[in-house]
C-alpha cells in the first residue's frame, strides 16, 4: 500500500476535480460522548476516475460518502462538486444538485415496487421536471442488459436485475458523479461482476466519476484506485491493485 499524501486544495490539479473534499471532519455527539467519524479528510476525485473506498468497520468510509453526496453535513470542512460548494446550500438547493449531478446505487435497491421498470428508471427525470424520452429509457435499459423488461415490476426480477435497474435509474440523468455504497453486497459473484462492469463502463465510456464504498477486495479491484481509511483519516492508497494486494493492505489496517 502506498502512503497517501493527499493533494492540498491550494495545489491546483491539471484539471478541476469532479469532487473535492477539503478538511472534512464529522463528529457525532451522544450521551456517551463525542465520536469523530472523520478527522480532517482532504482529497480530490478526478473527473472520469473510479475510486473504491475501503477501511475497517468504523473507519469512516460510509460517513465520507454521505458527506461527499450532501446526504449528511460535515462538522467542518467543505465539499465542492463540479465547482459548486455544498456548504450553506439549503435542502431544496441540495436536492436539485443531487438530482442533476449525482447518481446513487445502494445495497438496498430502493426501487418503488408499484412502478414498472420503465417508470422506476424514468422517475429521476420526472422529479427534475423533464419529460422522459422513450429512447432515453430504452437506451439505458439496453446499456444494463434489461431490454425487453420495461413493463415488469421489481418483484418479478432477480436481485441482480433489480440492481441493474437501480444503475439504469442513476445513469439516465447522466450524472457527473456516481456514488455506490456496497452495490454488490447482496449479490452472488457472477451478478456482482456484471454490476461492477457497468460501473467500470460508466468511467471508461461515459467519463463519469465513480466513488464506491465496499468491503470486498474483488469489487475494489475494478477501481483504478483504492483509498483506505482508518480511524477517520486517509491511511493510504493502492493503484490498480489485485484482489490479493487489496486484501493484504486491508489486513495491515486491521492489525
Amino acid at each position: 500500500m502506498t502512503a497517501t499524501a493527499p493533494t492540498h486544495p491550494s495545489v491546483v490539479p491539471t484539471e478541476p476535480p469532479a469532487l473535492l473534499l477539503d478538511g472534512i471532519t464529522k463528529t457525532y455527539r451522544s450521551k456517551a460522548g463525542a465520536v469523530d467519524a472523520l478527522r480532517g479528510v482532504t482529497y480530490h476525485f478526478l473527473r472520469g476516475s473510479f475510486t473504491a473506498v475501503m477501511g475497517p468497520s468504523g473507519s469512516g468510509k460510509s460517513t465520507l460518502l454521505q458527506c461527499a453526496a450532501g446526504l449528511d453535513q460535515p462538522t467542518n470542512g467543505t465539499v465542492v462538486l463540479g465547482g459548486v460548494s455544498l456548504h450553506g446550500l439549503n435542502e431544496v438547493a441540495l436536492t436539485k444538485l443531487r438530482r442533476k449531478e449525482m447518481g446513487f446505487v445502494f445495497q438496498a435497491y430502493n426501487l418503488l415496487p408499484s412502478l414498472t421498470v420503465y417508470d422506476n428508471v424514468a422517475l429521476p427525470l420526472r422529479l427534475t421536471g423533464r419529460r422522459p424520452s422513450r429512447n432515453d429509457v430504452r437506451r439505458v435499459l439496453e446499456q444494463v442488459g434489461l431490454e425487453g423488461m420495461a413493463k415488469r415490476r421489481p418483484a418479478e426480477l432477480s436481485g441482480g436485475q433489480q440492481q441493474r435497474v437501480a444503475i439504469a435509474r442513476a445513469l439516465i440523468t447522466e450524472p457527473s458523479v456516481f456514488f455506490a455504497d456496497e452495490p454488490t453486497g447482496a449479490l452472488d459473484s457472477g451478478t456482482s461482476r456484471q454490476v461492477l462492469s457497468l460501473l467500470r463502463e460508466a468511467t471508461d465510456q461515459a467519463g463519469q466519476t465513480v466513488v464506491m464504498v465496499t468491503h470486498d477486495p474483488v469489487a475494489a479491484a475494478y477501481a483504478e484506485r483504492v483509498l483506505f481509511l482508518s480511524d477517520g483519516l486517509i491511511a493510504g492508497h493502492l493503484d490498480r491493485g489485485t484482489p490479493a494486494q487489496i486484501a493484504s493492505a486491508m489486513s495491515s489496517l486491521e492489525r
